[in-house]
């Protein structure tokens, strides 16, 4: 561990040698928190760092990565494009590295937390804002009836067949708070708000949320949850945020873009740029929309299930729980020869739709890296961290594919290595023989 972090603060040092010495020290005093608990791929050892508590998100790769990676290029980029933001994790680490980061985030909760995260505040004119959203949401009563009229039964108290996500004393302090922060003039205050009351309501609600979806907590019915526990955790999350900001807001580049929206469309607004890193959904047949179904509704981005339906289809192709057409045409050597065993086995899967979904995914992808291609400079870098799936048995090796995908778009291989093995499904035998690998590659 002490030679990783050794390694790390060598790394920082280098690519920060053309900033300022505080800016340098600023830089270096923000990743002294990083752990080193995990592979960097994941973001299980950044729980505690700056900005990243703010919201406890798994299904990212460690600020060590995006050191990483841009070590491993000739130069520092100026600039760098993210086109799946995710938690911000790209974008935030280039800020501190004094480069320009351009994202994109499809999910606006998840957008509303990377502009949270990038964005710079006046302290005292925070604070009145929170002052300010108190207040109102102590006098105020809301109506989860009336404001979640037409989000999923199960969300608030009786619920279905006795089961709820959250009491209804509970529900009507989230709601309270929700309506308070609406009434803000300042939108980007309102933004950070949202999202630390969006950091509360797992730990407020009967579920616990994994990489495998959502799932009631054993024993949750006598596991009562105290009205009270909104403000308190909500106050919580703001104190740990303004230290934040107090202590790290004024990072070595202040600037971002963050466009919000579909990346195989909202790149088409992206200006020109170095350097991209990314980690895309992987073809696992999961609908990452599902994770965030308590923010979204709770804090009111999905009013209706229409609304539910168009940002489900906004995102990559890479599950089969909507109705949506898998209609494509990429086609590469290794892509066609997995298609034809996909389709060998399509009566053996779980849903028939799967063959269709994998050469979909890739499409979408191809549509990603065709506007990247416009983007990135010539001799700029492409990386990818991406991940194999595995169904009835066929193997879908998504590194080498994209590579060949990628090649003929008008991109060179530069590097192609595996970062860990993962977990399989237990349909799929459950060991850790899925590769997840960073795909490195230059543009012609």
């Amino acid at each position: 561990m002490d030679m990783l972090r050794k390694e790390l603060e060598a790394h920082i040092g280098a690519l920060t040698g053309k900033l300022g010495a505080g800016q340098q020290l600023l830089a270096r005093n923000w990743f002294a928190r990083h752990e080193f608990f995990g592979p960097s791929s994941t973001n299980q050892d950044t729980h505690d760092l700056p900005f990243q508590r703010w919201y406890r998100f798994k299904e990212a790769f460690a600020p060590r990565a995006v050191v990483d990676a841009i070590r491993s290029l000739e130069a520092p980029p100026s600039t760098c494009v993210d086109p799946f933001g995710g938690s911000g994790t790209t974008a935030l680490t280039a800020q501190f590295l004094g480069i320009r980061p351009t994202t994109v985030e499809v999910n606006p909760f998840l957008a509303d937390l990377i502009e949270s995260k990038l964005q710079t505040y006046d302290t005292e004119a925070l604070l009145a804002s929170f002052r300010q959203v108190i207040d109102l949401a102590a006098a105020n009563k809301a109506d989860p009836a009336k404001l979640l009229r037409d989000a999923p039964k199960t969300l608030v108290a009786p619920g279905v067949n006795d089961r709820w996500i959250y009491s209804v004393p509970v529900a009507e302090r989230i709601l309270a708070y929700r309506q308070a922060i609406e009434t803000l003039d300042n939108k980007a205050h309102a933004r950070l708000l949202r999202v630390l009351l969006g950091s509360t309501l797992v730990t407020l609600s009967n579920v616990v949320i994994s990489g495998k979806g959502r799932r009631y907590r054993s024993g949750w019915q006598n596991r009562p949850v105290q009205p009270t526990s909104v403000h308190r955790m909500f106050e919580a999350a703001f104190l740990n945020a303004i230290e934040d900001i107090v202590r790290f807001g004024k990072r070595p580049c202040s600037e971002y873009t963050l466009l919000r929206g579909d990346a195989r469309v909202a790149l088409t607004q992206a200006e020109p740029a170095d350097f991209s890193l990314f980690s895309p959904p992987y073809p696992n047949s999961f609908d990452y929309t599902d994770i965030y179904n308590l923010e979204l509704w709770m804090l009111g981005y999905l009013k209706t299930p229409e609304e539910n339906r168009l940002l489900r289809e906004a995102t990559l192709r890479s599950h089969v729980q909507i109705k949506r057409s898998f209609e494509a045409t990429a086609s590469s050597p290794t892509l066609d020869a997995t298609m034809v065993a996909l389709e060998a086995r399509r009566p053996e899967m779980w849903d028939t739709n799967i063959p269709d979904m994998v050469r979909a995914y890739f499409d979408d992808l191809v549509a990603v890296l065709n506007q990247l291609h416009r983007i990135i400079v010539p001799g700029g870098s492409v990386m990818m961290v991406v991940g194999d799936s595995r169904y009835a048995g066929v193997a879908i090796d998504v590194g080498t594919i994209l590579v060949e995908l990628g090649q003929r778009l008008g991109f060179t291989l530069s590097n192609l290595s595996s970062m860990r093995s993962m977990r399989s499904s237990a349909q799929q035998g459950g060991t850790y023989d899925l590769d997840e690998t960073l795909v490195h590659m230059v543009r012609r």
